[in-house]
């Protein structure tokens, strides 16, 4: 097996419906912050030390979170709100967690992140409301002047989106019509080109940045791997059903797919975009976080209120 279970992290119970959302780790500390949308709060955890820290509350619905490492900041969609929020991430498991986040008006329903360190912006992907015309939409925030800069239109719900340090751009997936947009950083804000997928439902989406490739999971239970710089399809495979998060490792060349529906993670081979194992979590686990620095992957599983921490070992 690659993926071989270390253990369990317990989190705390749900307060209202829903679950954990999107999740991401401090590579500096190895600190795990995960979007804990049933409880309005980002849930803090140490991994290695299997132990939970406590908790950033006061985010409403939150949807996910992204750690930025330059400047160390961690980022929140909060879609009850229409906000983004920023913290400074603890510089470590003994210290003491902010009491809240700063916030900053976005638009309708925010979920999807990405952040550009060389133009400390930060994109915003809308899920939009159906009764409101033109609100889906994606957002850029210039962190440093701490407000929104510029509101770009898109044709229909975004899901996840990722930034591209060579092209400049950040990549975002649109459920209907299936694409990913494509949106320039820096001073080239502004739709660059629409790459049509071929499948329904583009869902989770990650990039390798030195092949160029981007890794989009549909929910007609599709991967697609697409070339980033020209947008063509290059391969395709099947996933177990319906897909939410996506993490890439490049340096074992795995993608790791989470699957709710059975419960599991489905792990690849993405030199050859080829299946190599599944691994059962929990029905509804349909998130995970992953630690590049040390080969951690985490799905959270929503019944028990728990992390599942595995290790990857090639």
């Amino acid at each position: 097996m690659t993926l071989k279970l270390l253990g369990f992290v317990d989190l705390p119970d749900h307060v209202n419906a829903d679950g954990f959302d999107h999740a991401d780790v401090d590579r500096a500390t190895g600190l795990t912050y995960v979007a804990h949308t049933a409880n309005d709060a980002i849930d803090v955890f140490d991994v290695q030390a299997g132990r939970y820290l406590g908790s950033i509350p006061g985010l409403k619905a939150v949807a996910g979170a992204l750690v930025s490492h330059d400047p160390p900041l961690v980022f929140t969609s909060n879609r009850g709100e229409n906000t983004l929020g920023m913290f400074v991430p603890i510089s470590g498991a003994a210290s003491p967690l902010p009491g809240a986040a700063e916030k900053i008006d976005v638009g309708v329903r925010p979920n999807g992140l990405a952040f550009s360190p060389r133009h400390a912006q930060v994109l915003v992907a809308h899920v939009g409301d159906p009764a409101m015309p033109g609100s889906t939409t994606v957002s850029l925030v210039d962190i440093r002047a701490k407000k929104r800069i510029a509101d770009l239109p898109v044709p229909g719900r975004t899901r996840w989106a990722v930034y591209d340090p060579i092209a400049d751009a950040f990549h975002v997936n649109i459920m209907d019509p299936p694409q990913i947009v494509v949106v320039g950083a820096g001073e080239g804000t502004g739709i660059r080109r629409v790459v049509p997928i071929p499948y329904a439902g583009p869902h989770g989406l990650d990039i390798d940045v030195a092949r160029r490739r981007l890794f989009c999971a549909c929910d007609a239970g599709v991967l697609v791997e697409v070339d980033a710089d020209t947008g063509g399809i290059l391969r395709t495979d099947t996933l177990a059903g319906v897909p939410d998060v996506v993490f890439l490792n490049a340096r074992l060349g795995h993608l790791y797919v989470a699957v709710g529906d059975p419960g599991v993670i489905e792990v690849f081979d993405t030199t050859r975009l080829q299946h190599h194992e599944v691994v059962r979590t929990e029905h509804g686990a349909h998130t995970l976080s992953f630690d590049a620095a040390r080969d951690l992957v985490c799905a959270f599983l929503p019944a028990t209120h728990r992390a599942a921490v595995y290790l990857d070992h090639g």
